[in-house]
């Protein structure tokens, strides 16, 4: 029942259009292909900001070298990150925003996770951890305090996010993006600390 009832819900979201149709801002600037994985089973849930580029054409998340990346820190195989009926993907925004005039990508959809988030999130009742990727994702989840925090001492603070949850536990962790090599660089305590928490 659970499972038809979450197959039904994914079937809405693939064929939402309220970001093209009924938009709250300019109108996404291209067709929608809304990109997520859910499993009633999964245990393990990871919330990025929206697919890129290269996830818009082929439809997978994190096919890209921010997934070669998570899935380093996380010392999973592609296999194991691609099994759904273990590890969600459910991005804050499910349709690439389109890019910027330097050619990064927008911010997510603000349609997207007040529309759709809290049902997904009910389709997941097994949940332990959620992988909190990006300040998008850490605003959403953290609240306020996150927004004003920032990513770094968001980041900083992952014990107390992380200790302080119930189940599901939360961990805020920077984007993998390659434009976060330097972030990476000037806090090694992330690789030292946090990744052997995560893995």
């Amino acid at each position: 029942m659970a499972t038809e009832m979450q197959a039904e819900l994914v079937a809405r979201i693939v064929a939402c259009r309220r970001c093209v149709e009924a938009p709250d801002r300019a109108p996404l600037p291209h067709q929608p292909r809304p990109v997520l994985r859910v499993s009633p089973t999964a245990r393990i849930v990871i919330c990025g900001q929206a697919p890129g580029t290269r996830v818009h054409a082929s439809g997978v998340p994190f096919s890209d070298p921010s997934g070669v990346r998570l899935r380093d820190w996380m010392g999973v195989s592609e296999a194991e990150f691609y099994d759904v009926k273990r590890i969600a993907i459910v991005p804050m925004g499910f349709c690439f925003p389109g890019l910027d005039a330097k050619g990064g990508d927008l911010p997510p959809r603000p349609e997207c996770a007040p529309l759709w988030r809290k049902q997904v999130f009910a389709s997941l009742p097994h949940l332990q951890l959620v992988l909190l990727v990006g300040l998008h994702a850490q605003k959403w989840h953290l609240g306020a305090a996150a927004a004003k925090a920032g990513l770094t001492q968001t980041v900083t603070d992952w014990r107390r996010h992380y200790d302080a949850s119930s189940v599901p536990a939360q961990l805020p962790l920077p984007h993998p993006s390659w434009r976060n090599t330097g972030w990476l660089k000037r806090n090694p305590w992330f690789a030292a600390e946090l990744l052997p928490v995560l893995r």
